[in-house]
C-alpha cells in the first residue's frame, strides 16, 4: 500500500466542555420566533462585519427556511440551523422551518406552503439544485427574495448565493492526498450527483492531482458518484468495490459521512489507517478518526460565520422588499447559475484540519477537546 500510515499522539489536557449540537424536534414545519443563538452567532463571537445591530426595525419580518431532510440528518446542518435562527431572531425575524421528508417533491410543496404564509424572504438548502427551479421562480415572481444556501440553485434568477468555496474544498482534498500519497492508486467517491457542489469538489480535486495523473504517478482506478449524500449508499457502493479489490492507496470522499463509511469498511478488512482518507465538514466522528489515525484530514467550515451572514443578508433583503430600506452587504463575487442573470455570491473560507491543528475546531467551540479525544483517552 501507499505512504500514509495513521499513528496516535498524546492528546492535550481536556478543556472545558462545550454544548452538544442542538437538535431540531422532528417536525416538518416549525415557527421559530425566539430561538437561542449558537456558540458562533452574529451577535457574539462572529467577526465584526457579521455582528447584528438589534432588531433592524420595529416591524418583524418572516423568513422561510427550506431544508432537504436528507441534508438535515447530517451533523453539520443542525449547527447551521441553530446559528441561522438565533441570528435571525436577533434581527427581529421569525423563521418558518420546513423539513422535506418526501424529497424534492415534498420540498417544492413546502415552498408553496411558505409562499402562502406571506414570508418576506426565502432561504433554500435544495435537495435537487435543478428540479427546484420552478418552485423558486414562483417565489421570485411573487416579489420575494430568494437565497440559495450552500447549494447553488440552477436556471432561475436568485438574489444571493451563500456558501463555502466547494472547488477549493476539492483542492484541499487534492493537496492533502498528493502530499501524503504522491504515487499510488486512488479511489474517488463523490457526493450527490444532484448537488452542483459535488461537481465543484471533484473539479478542484482533479485540478490538483491532474498533473500527477498525466505523469502516471497517480492512477484514479475508480471514481463513482452517489445519488444522495448518504453514508448507507456509500457503504453499499464502496462495499461493492471492495468486494472486487481493496488495492487503493488513497480515498477521496465527498464528505465525512462518506469517509466514515469507507473507513468502516476498511476496518472490517483490517486496513483502517493504512489508506489515506479525506472528507469534509469536520464532523465529530471525523475529528475522532483523525486523532485516532484512521482519517488523514477533514475540511472545517466555520458555520457560525456562514449562518450569521445568511441571516443578516436575508433580513436585509426582506426589509428592502418590505419598506424599500435595507443595507444589502456587498458580495464577494458574482457567479453564473445558467439563468442568464448574474448571482451575487457570498463565499466563506474553509480550513484544512489535520491531527496537528485539530485545536482549530476546539477554539471555535465546534467540538470539545474531551469529545474529540474520547476514544483515545479510553484506550
Amino acid at each position: 500500500m501507499g505512504g500514509f500510515s495513521g499513528r496516535r499522539t498524546n492528546p492535550p489536557e481536556p478543556g472545558r466542555r462545550f454544548p452538544a449540537a442542538w437538535l431540531l424536534p422532528a417536525v416538518l414545519a416549525v415557527l421559530l420566533p425566539a430561538c437561542e443563538a449558537g456558540s458562533r452567532t452574529a451577535g457574539n463571537n462572529a467577526p465584526a462585519r457579521y455582528r447584528l445591530g438589534g432588531s433592524g426595525g420595529a416591524n418583524r419580518i418572516t423568513i422561510g427556511l427550506s431544508i432537504a431532510t436528507a441534508t438535515f440528518i447530517l451533523e453539520r446542518w443542525n449547527k447551521d440551523l441553530k446559528v441561522f435562527t438565533g441570528a435571525a431572531q436577533e434581527l427581529g425575524a421569525d423563521v418558518i422551518v420546513q423539513l422535506s421528508a418526501g424529497g424534492i417533491q415534498e420540498q417544492i410543496s413546502q415552498i408553496n406552503y411558505m409562499l402562502d404564509q406571506h414570508i418576506d424572504a426565502l432561504v433554500v438548502i435544495a435537495h435537487d439544485t435543478e428540479l427546484i427551479a420552478g418552485a423558486v421562480r414562483q417565489v421570485k415572481d411573487a416579489g420575494i427574495p430568494v437565497i440559495a444556501y450552500d447549494r447553488l440553485i440552477q436556471k432561475v434568477p436568485l438574489d444571493a448565493y451563500i456558501s463555502f468555496d466547494s472547488r477549493e474544498v476539492g483542492r484541499h482534498f487534492g493537496r492533502a492526498l498528493r502530499n501524503a500519497v504522491p504515487q499510488g492508486r486512488y479511489l474517488i467517491v463523490n457526493g450527490s450527483i444532484h448537488d452542483v457542489n459535488s461537481s465543484e469538489i471533484s473539479a478542484g480535486l482533479h485540478e490538483i492531482i491532474g498533473p500527477s495523473i498525466q505523469s502516471g504517478a497517480i492512477r484514479v482506478t475508480r471514481e463513482i458518484w452517489l445519488e444522495e449524500w448518504s453514508s448507507d449508499e456509500a457503504l453499499e457502493k464502496i462495499g461493492a468495490i471492495f468486494s472486487e479489490t481493496t488495492n487503493f492507496d488513497a480515498i477521496a470522499c465527498g464528505n465525512d459521512g462518506i469517509a466514515g463509511a469507507a473507513i468502516q469498511l476498511l476496518a472490517e478488512r483490517r486496513l483502517a489507517g493504512m489508506i489515506a482518507v479525506v472528507g469534509q465538514d469536520a464532523e465529530l466522528s471525523a475529528c475522532q478518526r483523525i486523532v485516532e489515525g484512521t482519517q488523514l484530514m477533514t475540511v472545517y467550515k466555520p458555520i457560525g460565520n456562514l449562518g450569521a451572514r445568511a441571516a443578516v443578508l436575508a433580513a436585509a433583503l426582506a426589509r428592502r422588499r418590505d419598506n424599500g430600506q435595507g443595507d444589502i452587504p456587498s458580495p464577494d463575487s458574482i457567479v453564473n447559475n445558467q439563468s442568464g442573470v448574474p448571482v451575487p455570491a457570498y463565499i466563506e473560507p474553509s480550513v484544512v484540519i489535520y491531527r496537528d491543528n485539530i485545536e482549530e475546531v476546539v477554539r471555535d467551540g465546534f467540538h470539545s477537546r474531551e469529545d474529540i479525544y474520547r476514544n483515545v483517552l479510553a484506550q
